[in-house]
């Protein structure tokens, strides 16, 4: 790996890490309901990724309008948005390194089962590790004085279903900036009909939107064309690999910028959930 992937790596996994945090601190300490952060949210992302595209392909072939198109589809963007409410509805009540590591479990044996439907076929040691991984999740939710929120926590494990389900529609996307800045777009008037609705109940002050700005415009529209930029340097299981580092990330976040605790239940299903879809990634590729 070049010191220029690495870094590309590196930036790309602080930006989806931060998406929970820029969340937990827009609830937590800015005037800002959950539908309004996930509308301003989309609408900064999209305007981020228009932008990129304009930027990096409007001047080839004579202006914006013909390479900086954005693609995509409905069903990727109903996706999209799916995963961005639940989330940010779940952060209403969930510590960041918990939220973080309940959506990137789900994310994960949601692909994991995808492909089990599609014929594929463990061993014995992908087995276990898909077995550690689900027992880390049932673990951190076993109730008792250090479990989250279940309603909570099934929102956020339905956020990690739907981005399961939006990675697996853009597998073999020959251009992903365009795709996800596609996917943005049609995500956001869905969000704004969704805030009509939902007029009655929206809050929203300085402190909330800009958090919600930056979710979207940098943790989202940016962290995403870094993170495509990485990819062409990284093989599949060293992309997988590294994402391992995410709910880590937000974990420490939490701790440092939230006052959250890490609590050896949350330290323990990390194990469990992290070194579970490791096992199953190495033996993956092992096997290829």
């Amino acid at each position: 790996m070049t010191a220029r992937i690495a870094a590309l790596t590196a930036l790309a996994l602080c930006a989806f890490a931060a998406n929970s945090i820029l969340c937990r601190l827009a609830l937590q300490r800015g005037t800002i309901d959950a539908v309004s952060f996930t509308t301003l949210r989309m609408l900064a992302g999209a305007a981020m990724l228009m932008a990129l595209l304009a930027w990096t392909r409007g001047g080839r072939n004579g202006g914006v309008a013909g390479s900086a198109r954005a693609r995509g589809d409905w069903r990727s963007a109903l996706a999209l948005y799916g995963y961005a409410i639940a989330f940010s509805v779940a952060y209403l009540a969930l510590p960041a390194g918990t939220g973080a590591l309940l959506l990137f479990g789900a994310v994960q044996l949601t692909m994991f089962a995808v492909a089990l439907g599609r014929g594929e076929r463990l061993d014995p040691v992908q087995w276990l590790g898909l077995a550690l991984a689900a027992g880390g999740v049932a673990g951190l939710l076993w109730p008792g004085l250090a479990a989250p929120p279940i309603g909570s926590a099934a929102l956020m494990l339905l956020a990690g279903v739907a981005w399961g389900v939006y990675s697996l529609r853009g597998r073999g996307s020959q251009d992903p900036l365009a795709d996800t800045a596609g996917n943005f777009l049609r995500g956001a008037p869905v969000a704004l009909g969704v805030s009509v609705v939902f007029v009655s109940t929206m809050r929203i002050d300085p402190v909330g939107a800009a958090y919600a700005a930056a979710s979207g415009a940098l943790a989202s529209g940016l962290g995403y064309a870094v993170w495509y930029a990485a990819l062409r340097g990284l093989s599949a299981t060293r992309a997988a690999t590294v994402q391992l580092a995410v709910p880590v990330l937000a974990a420490v976040g939490g701790v440092g910028l939230l006052d959250e605790r890490f609590t050896s239940r949350l330290a323990l299903a990390s194990v469990a959930v992290l070194g579970g879809i490791l096992l199953v990634v190495i033996r993956r590729e092992e096997s290829r």
